[in-house]
C-alpha cells in the first residue's frame, strides 16, 4: 500500500493493498476512485492541506496496526497504532461461515433466520439505513437530491424487499425439511454389527473419487 501525494497534482492518493485495506481507507475518510485501467482512493473534497494530512497520517497508523505494509511520504510517518475493533460486517459474513458449515436443513434455516427476521433481522436493519438516509437527503437543498432520495427508497420498498420475500421463503423450505445434507454428514464414528472390515472406524461412504484432468491434446504439426 502506497499513501503519498503525486508529485506533479499535489492529489493525495492511497494506491494498491487487498480489500481489508480500502476498507481500512474507507472507515479513515478516503473515496474510493474505480477507472477502467486502474483504482485508488482519494481524499474527500474540499479539504485543508492540513486535514487531508491528518486522514493520511491515520490512515498509515490504522493499516500498519493491521499488519499491512506501508509506503508513505515522511510527512505521514507515524508510530501510532490504534487498537482495532471487529466491524458490524463480520457479524453478517459469520453467517456464511454457518451456512458453509452447515450439515442439515436445519442449521441452514438458523443461520438465513438472522438475515430474514421480520423484527430485528439484518436485511429489516438495512432497509432502515436505506430510509434514514432517503430522509437525510430530502432536506440537503441540492437539486438532485429529491431523485437520489426516491431511488433510495426504491431500493428499500421494491428490491431489497424482493431479496428479503425470496429469502425468507427459502428459509422456511429448508425450515420444514428437517434432512441432513448429503455431502455435509457428521461422521460419529460408528461402524454397524455387520460391517465386514475389521479395520473400519466409521460407516461413512468413501469419497467421491475425483478423475484427473484429460491431457492437454497433441499438437499437430505441418506435415513437410
Amino acid at each position: 500500500m502506497k499513501i503519498r501525494r503525486d508529485p506533479d497534482s499535489e492529489e493525495l492518493l492511497a494506491r494498491d493493498g487487498d480489500a481489508q485495506a480500502h476498507s481500512i481507507l474507507q472507515r479513515v475518510g478516503f473515496v474510493p476512485v474505480v477507472r477502467v485501467h486502474e483504482s485508488y482512493h482519494r481524499v474527500p473534497t474540499g479539504l485543508a492541506a492540513q486535514d487531508e494530512d491528518r486522514l493520511a497520517t491515520e490512515a498509515v497508523a490504522r493499516l500498519r496496526a493491521q499488519g499491512h505494509h506501508v509506503v508513505c511520504d515522511a510527512d505521514f510517518e507515524t508510530d501510532h497504532r490504534p487498537a482495532s475493533y471487529l466491524p458490524p460486517g463480520s457479524s453478517v459474513s459469520h453467517l456464511a461461515d454457518l451456512l458453509g458449515e452447515a450439515t442439515t436443513t436445519d442449521e441452514a434455516a438458523d443461520a438465513l433466520t438472522e438475515l430474514t427476521a421480520p423484527h430485528d433481522g439484518i436485511l429489516t436493519a438495512v432497509e432502515e439505513v436505506l430510509i434514514a438516509t432517503a430522509d437525510f437527503y430530502d432536506g440537503l437543498g441540492e437539486p438532485a437530491d429529491p431523485h437520489i432520495a426516491r431511488r433510495l427508497r426504491y431500493l428499500a420498498d421494491e428490491v431489497l424487499r424482493s431479496i428479503h420475500t425470496d429469502l425468507s421463503d427459502t428459509r422456511n423450505q429448508l425450515a420444514d425439511r428437517h434432512a441432513p445434507h448429503p455431502g455435509r454428514s457428521t461422521c460419529a464414528q460408528a461402524v454397524p454389527a455387520n460391517e465386514h472390515e475389521r479395520s473400519a472406524v466409521c460407516a461413512c461412504p468413501p469419497p467421491p473419487r475425483t478423475l484427473p484432468p484429460p491431457p492437454p491434446p497433441v499438437a499437430v504439426g505441418l506435415r513437410r
